[in-house]
């Protein structure tokens, strides 16, 4: 990170003297990579679920059983532990999450049937919610207080970034790997040893204070300017995170509906269509402001489903494609303003919290309604149900530019009184 003066270090941030041989930046940039490689693990199953049901007969509503059973898991952890790095320091929790996140990898390997893989991924869940808020707050620890920016524009990129990493590579792994099921996994859980190594050799960035134990029961503890930013983009976090659960669960049946005859990796690379667009879209808007950015992109939820579903109605696969394009704007946009509304000006002692909160919300909106999506693909098909979740999510969209443009009303007119 850089300071006031080029080349010199910026204050170091940690409880203790940092060692002369350690290099903030190179902190960081860890950081960052573990939580591309988190995201990337939750997304690389896409591409699979395909094959899954191929060789072992799953229906759709088990494909989002297996899909939601790592988020709603991810959701009970950071309840629970995601402010947990606040109390034990960030080193401790990501070594021992990312050593679990290693095991979950090589079980999904293994895996022989839904039942397996399920347990696989709640594992996995459990692992990715204790690493995701710690090592998010150890971001922005290590950013310089001038550039706090950097820290939320890497929180916002390095995830989206991460599941279109985990898309590709497994989309490849299937068409050219001679064990697509288990290769992936393999390399997955290599990775994630080799950082949980890493992380014992940076310098501790929080400082450990009392109150672990009391931090584990099930709590959603936001400082009042997050929790405004937080209430002001909810909606919007919602649509988008839906949208994504919708593509990554239900996305390769919607491509094989359309296209009957489409090979496997056009179905997983649908998934990668929104991750890729949303990683672009968030470091293109770094510099728009968040407001701008989370409004945008709740606008363009809109003509994003309406050409998802015009795909369905004769106009072909190029639609879905360019549906799921503008999904991932939609995706990175609002992400991206959201948490740079909810980041701005919070304390050390909030960070871990504040974040877990903001995962909460949306792994909440992207595994409840893949799961009641995949139910109603049982009872009324998936022509129905995509038709239903495209209008529930433009409905969220139009409430979202309502909430955030009354929320922006509110704090001119505020500002006005101020200067009055």
């Amino acid at each position: 990170m850089s300071s006031a003066t080029p080349g010199a270090p910026a204050p170091c941030p940690c409880s203790t003297a940092c060692p002369g041989t350690v290099n903030r930046s190179a902190a960081f940039v860890l950081n960052a990579s573990i939580l591309a490689s988190l995201l990337a693990a939750s997304s690389a199953p896409t591409p699979l679920y395909p094959l899954y049901q191929d060789q072992w007969g799953l229906t759709p509503l088990t494909v989002t059983v297996i899909f939601s059973a790592y988020s709603l898991t991810l959701l009970v952890a950071l309840l629970t532990v995601g402010a947990l790095s606040d109390h034990l320091g960030r080193r401790p929790v990501l070594v021992g999450a990312l050593v679990l996140e290693a095991v979950s990898m090589l079980l999904l390997a293994s895996a022989n049937g839904a039942g397996p893989l399920i347990a696989a991924r709640i594992l996995q869940g459990a692992a990715t919610g204790a690493a995701t808020s710690a090592a998010g707050a150890a971001l922005l620890d290590l950013a310089d207080p001038r550039r706090t920016g950097r820290s939320a524009l890497t929180n916002s990129l390095a995830p989206v970034a991460g599941m279109a990493a985990g898309v590709l590579v497994a989309t490849l792994l299937v068409r050219f790997a001679p064990a697509p099921t288990a290769t992936v996994y393999v390399l997955l859980a290599a990775l994630f040893a080799a950082q949980a190594i890493a992380v014992t050799f940076i310098p501790e960035t929080a400082r450990p204070r009392a109150g672990a134990l009391r931090s584990l029961r099930p709590q959603l503890a936001v400082p009042p300017t997050a929790r405004r930013a937080l209430l002001a983009a909810g909606t919007g976090v919602v649509a988008v995170w839906a949208l994504g659960g919708f593509y990554s669960s239900l996305g390769p049946a919607l491509v094989r509906l359309v296209a009957p005859g489409a090979p496997y990796a056009l179905g997983g690379m649908v998934f990668f269509t929104v991750s890729a667009a949303a990683t672009l879209t968030v470091w293109t808007l770094r510099r728009t402001t968040p407001f701008a950015a989370a409004t945008g992109g709740a606008v363009v939820v809109i003509p994003s489903v309406a050409l998802s579903l015009s795909g369905l109605h004769g106009v072909g696969l190029l639609a879905v494609y360019a549906g799921a394009a503008l999904a991932g704007f939609a995706f990175g946009a609002v992400s991206q303003g959201a948490l740079r509304m909810m980041l701005t000006s919070l304390g050390e002692q909030d960070r871990a919290a504040t974040l877990a909160a903001y995962y909460v919300l949306s792994y909440l909106s992207m595994s409840v309604p893949a799961i009641a999506a995949g139910a109603a693909t049982q009872h009324f098909g998936l022509r129905t149900t995509s038709h239903t979740y495209a209008a529930a999510a433009a409905l969220l969209a139009v409430a979202a530019v309502a909430a955030l443009t009354a929320s922006r009303r509110k704090a001119l007119h505020a500002a006005g009184d101020h200067l009055r």
